[in-house]
C-alpha cells in the first residue's frame, strides 16, 4: 500500500531539497523499533504503526494515544498552583450568594470558557452575567474601567476567563474599589503574578501541573472538576441536585482547544478527542445552531470546529458585538440560538469580505518597490484602517504565503495607537519576542504564545519594533533553516483511497503536535485543470499507470505552486493530506495539496 522507506535516496524525500513553494521534503523521522512493536502489540500495518512511531508515541502510551480516556489521563486539580484556592472563592459565593460575574475574551476559547463555568453554575441553581470586552473600544482583557463598570453593577467577585494573567493594572485597581479577582488563564506570564485573590495558570512559573499546552476551556474544565471536589466535600449535592457529569461540556472544550490551536498531545488529546464524540450528538443548542447555519454534515471533526463553527463564534467579537459567541454556547433556548446563529453567520460573511480587502491590501503594500526583504527573519506590515477584529487572520494568510513570522498592524491615526496581530513559524517563538519586545519599552501592550501573539504600539514606534524583531529572530529563523515538509507514506494513486483514509483516522484528531498524515504522490501528471473563485485550483492527478486522485489547493492560483498546476506540462511529485470525498455518496477522497516539486528541476 505504501512504500515510504524507499523514497530515501537522499537526505530529501524523492530528492527534494527545495520545492516549487522553496521547501524541503523529509520523511517524518521516528524509531524503527518502535513502529515494529506498534506493530506486534497492536495490529497496526507498517505505515500507520511507523506514523504514529513518528509522532514520539512509545510502546507503553500507544494505548492511550489510539484510545485516550479522562480516567488514565486526567491531572491532579490540586497540581495547579492555586486551583483550590479558586475553587474554594467560588463555592464561598456560591453558598453566600456573593454576586459574581464572569469577565471572558472574545474569542472561541474566551467564551467556551465562560459558558462552561455559567452552565455549571446554572445547575447549581445560579446565573452567572457575562462581561465580554470590546475589541475596538477596550481592546484585550480586564481593564480599570471595565472592572470599574462591573462593580458598579453590583458585583463583588469576578472570574476572568482567557485573561487575566497580564492584567496588572486592572487587578491592582479592582482591589482599590472592593472587587475581588479570580484569574483562570493560559497565556504566557511574568514571574510575579499579578495581586489577585488566586491565579491560575499551567505556564504561570511554578506551576507542577505540566499542562502548559492547554486552552483557557481545558483550564476551566479542570477547574470545573475542583468545583465538583470542593462543593461534594461540603455536602452541597443532593437528590434534587446531583453532582454535574462534567462530561457533558466537553464539546465546548474541544471547541476551544481546536480553535486556539493548542498541542493535542496527553490530557489535551484525550480532551479533543472526547469532546468531539460529544459534540457530534449536538446537545448543545448553540452548537448545533450554528452547525445547521454553516451546513455542516456528519460527526463533528476539529474542521468543523475550525473552519465552519469557530469562524462564526469569533465573527462576533471581531466585527460584531463581542458577547454574542458566549451567549449562544450558553444558552438552552432553541429559538435564542437559532437568532444567534444567523447574526453571527451574517458576521462572517461580512468579516470574509473585511479580511480579504486587508490581505489585497497589505500584500500590495508589501510588493511595492523595496518593502519587502527577501532575507528578513520576520515581515512587520503596518496600514491605516485596518480592522483589528481581521488582523490576526491577514496576518496567518501571509505567513502562508511568504513562509515566515509576520506582524499586521492596524494603524488608528486620531487615536496614535496601531493594533497588531502576529502569527509565526513552527519553531520561532513569537510570543516571547514580542514579551521582549514590551519589556524593552517598544508596546504599550503586548504577548501571547509562540505561534500566535498580540500587541498595541504606538505608530512612530513601528520601525523601532520591527528592527528589534528582526534582531531578536534572526537566530531562530536560522537555526529552522529551510522549512521541511514531513512526509509519513509514499502512495500510488489507487492506493490513495477510502481504506487508507478510514486507517489512519485512528491517529485523529489531528493538530499541532499531531499533525494530520502527509503523503507523497510521486510521477503524477496533472489533468483537468481549473482556477475557481478564491483562487483555489482544482486538478486531477494521474499516475504511471493511468490510475488518478481528485486534488485540490487553497488560495494558491497566483502562487508558484498554483502557476504550475495550472501550466499542465510534465510530470510532478505532490504531497497532501487525504481528505473524504463524500458528494453524491460516492465515498471516496481527494488530495489537499501542500506541496509540488518538479523533478527536473532538482536542487540538491
Amino acid at each position: 500500500m505504501a512504500d515510504g522507506h524507499a523514497a530515501l535516496a537522499s537526505a530529501h524525500f524523492l530528492d527534494v531539497a527545495r520545492s516549487i513553494s522553496g521547501r524541503a521534503w523529509r520523511e517524518r523521522p521516528g524509531d524503527a523499533a518502535v513502529a515494529r512493536s506498534h506493530q506486534q502489540f497492536h495490529g497496526l500495518s507498517e505505515p500507520l504503526a511507523r506514523a504514529l512511531a513518528s509522532r514520539g508515541v512509545g510502546v507503553d502510551h500507544a494505548e492511550h494515544y489510539l484510545r485516550p480516556t479522562l480516567k488514565a489521563l486526567f491531572p491532579d486539580p490540586s497540581s495547579f498552583t492555586d486551583m483550590d484556592r479558586a475553587a474554594e472563592i467560588l463555592i464561598d459565593a456560591l453558598e453566600s450568594g456573593r454576586p459574581t460575574m464572569v469577565f471572558a475574551d472574545y474569542d472561541v476559547d474566551g467564551a467556551t470558557s465562560a459558558a462552561q463555568l455559567v452552565r455549571w453554575f446554572r445547575h447549581m441553581g445560579v446565573e452567572l452575567p457575562i462581561y465580554i470586552p470590546d475589541r475596538l473600544t477596550e481592546g484585550y482583557g480586564p481593564s480599570p474601567a471595565a472592572f470599574k463598570t462591573i462593580r458598579d453593577s453590583g458585583a463583588e467577585l469576578v472570574v476572568t476567563l482567557d485573561c487575566g494573567a497580564a492584567a496588572y493594572d486592572a487587578i491592582a485597581s479592582a482591589a482599590t474599589i472592593g472587587l475581588e479577582v479570580v484569574v483562570i488563564d493560559h497565556h504566557l506570564m511574568r514571574e510575579d503574578p499579578p495581586a489577585a485573590a488566586a491565579v491560575v495558570n499551567p505556564n504561570r512559573p511554578g506551576c507542577q501541573s505540566g499542562q502548559g499546552v492547554l486552552a483557557a476551556a481545558g483550564v476551566t474544565f479542570v477547574l470545573l472538576a475542583a468545583l465538583n471536589r470542593e462543593a461534594r466535600k461540603r455536602g452541597l449535592f443532593t437528590d434534587e441536585r446531583p453532582q454535574p457529569d462534567l462530561r457533558q461540556w466537553l464539546d465546548l472544550v474541544a471547541m476551544g482547544e481546536v480553535c486556539d490551536v493548542t498541542q493535542l498531545v496527553g490530557f489535551n488529546r484525550a480532551l479533543t478527542t472526547l469532546g468531539l464524540r460529544t459534540m457530534s450528538s449536538w446537545g448543545n443548542p448553540g452548537l448545533k445552531a450554528l452547525f445547521e447555519v454553516g451546513k455542516g454534515s456528519g460527526p463533528a471533526s476539529v474542521f468543523h470546529a475550525g473552519f465552519i463553527l469557530g469562524p462564526r463564534i469569533n465573527a462576533g467579537g471581531r466585527i460584531g458585538r463581542s458577547d454574542l459567541g458566549a451567549r449562544l454556547l450558553s444558552t438552552d433556548d432553541p429559538l435564542e440560538a437559532r437568532a444567534l446563529a444567523e447574526e453571527l453567520d451574517g458576521l462572517n460573511t461580512e468579516r470574509k469580505a473585511v479580511e480579504a480587502a486587508v490581505v489585497e491590501e497589505a500584500a500590495a503594500l508589501l510588493e511595492r518597490g523595496s518593502n519587502f526583504d527577501p532575507d528578513a527573519p520576520v515581515i512587520v506590515v503596518a496600514g491605516e484602517g485596518w480592522h483589528p477584529g481581521v488582523i490576526g487572520i491577514v496576518a496567518g494568510r501571509l505567513r502562508e504565503r511568504y513562509r515566515k513570522p509576520v506582524v499586521v498592524i492596524g494603524v488608528d491615526r486620531a487615536a496614535n495607537v496601531g493594533k497588531g496581530s502576529g502569527r509565526s513559524q513552527p519553531g520561532v517563538n513569537l510570543g516571547a519576542a514580542i514579551q521582549a519586545a514590551f519589556e524593552a519599552g517598544l508596546l504599550m501592550a503586548g504577548g501571547g504564545h509562540a505561534m500566535a501573539a498580540g500587541l498595541s504600539i504606538r505608530p512612530d514606534s513601528i520601525p523601532e519594533f520591527r528592527a528589534f524583531l528582526e534582531e531578536r529572530l534572526a537566530g531562530e529563523m536560522e537555526a529552522v533553516g529551510v522549512e521541511g515538509v514531513e512526509i509519513d507514506a509514499l502512495v500510488q494513486p489507487r492506493a490513495a483511497n477510502r481504506a487508507l483514509w478510514n486507517e489512519f483516522q485512528q491517529l485523529a484528531p489531528f493538530g499541532p503536535g499531531n499533525p494530520e498524515p502527509m503523503f507523497a504522490l510521486a510521477g503524477v501528471r496533472p489533468e483537468r485543470m481549473m482556477a475557481m473563485k478564491g483562487g483555489h485550483v482544482r486538478v486531477d492527478l494521474v499516475g504511471p499507470s493511468g490510475d488518478r486522485i481528485k486534488a485540490i489547493s487553497w488560495r494558491s492560483a497566483e502562487t508558484p505552486l498554483g502557476e504550475r498546476l495550472l501550466s499542465g506540462g510534465g510530470a510532478l511529485h505532490v504531497v497532501g493530506r487525504l481528505k473524504p470525498d463524500d458528494y453524491m455518496g460516492r465515498e471516496g477522497v481527494q488530495l489537499e495539496i501542500e506541496d509540488v516539486a518538479d523533478p527536473r528541476m532538482r536542487t540538491t
